[in-house]
């Protein structure tokens, strides 16, 4: 017993968070489903049923397009910020500190610690791929979210088109039209917005005990500063 309380203290902030991703998606995948089938009824068409709806492009659709629009955000912090800095912001390194950095304050190659990833004291491949793995992990994961959005896109347009006695579009014609960019744009707008307010406001604004957040009593205008 006392294992299990331990791994759910351990790994209480990620599980937190899957529970509340399924939570979400069972409910957008509720209301979705009826707000689907008040369109078909609308148009004197049948309902479908709820396992007909999720395996549906309209259903993909909407859930790739969030997902590719935060993946998007991670992979852009995660390098930008090597190389881009805010002052007095606990999310950016100080100004001067720009750049990959050296071995030594990296831990890697021959300044590895006994604890340190295998990979981290490995030379050549292996460092270079491990030492960007993150970033390459998000990007690889909005590329193809991304990818699916087109495709789920591209059907989920076609049907309407079709109901409207239209010819139904290429793959490729489909990511040069008004939905597809509607679609990408209106999220990608957000979550940039969102980076800019953390990376700024967290300059001035404080969460006590965050690691989000500088301690209270740091100046305005420390950098890199967790709490």
């Amino acid at each position: 017993m006392s294992n299990r309380r331990g791994f759910l203290r351990d790994n209480s902030l990620g599980l937190f968070f899957l529970a509340a991703f399924l939570l979400a998606l069972a409910g957008q995948a509720l209301a979705g489903r009826t707000e689907y089938n008040n369109q078909l009824e609308a148009e004197q068409l049948e309902p479908v049923g709820f396992w007909t709806y999720v395996s549906s492009s309209d259903f993909g659709v909407d859930v790739m397009e969030n997902w590719q629009s935060e993946y998007l955000q991670f992979f852009l912090y995660i390098f930008l910020t090597v190389w881009l800095v805010q002052r007095g912001s606990p999310e950016s390194k100080s100004p001067g500190r720009e750049g990959r950095e050296s071995d030594e304050e990296q831990y890697a190659g021959e300044h590895a610690a006994a604890d340190s990833p295998r990979w981290a004291s490995a030379g050549g491949t292996r460092q270079w791929v491990f030492s960007r793995s993150l970033g390459l992990v998000m990007g690889t994961i909005f590329v193809l979210s991304w990818l699916a959005q087109s495709l789920a896109g591209a059907a989920a347009h076609n049907e309407r088109r079709l109901q409207q006695l239209q010819a139904p579009l290429s793959w490729g014609q489909y990511l040069t039209s008004a939905d597809f960019w509607s679609r990408t744009l209106q999220n990608w707008q957000s979550e940039l917005l969102a980076i800019a307010s953390m990376a700024v406001l967290s300059v001035y604004l404080r969460q006590r005990g965050s690691p989000e957040s500088k301690p209270i009593g740091s100046a305005h205008a420390s950098t890199g500063v967790e709490g």
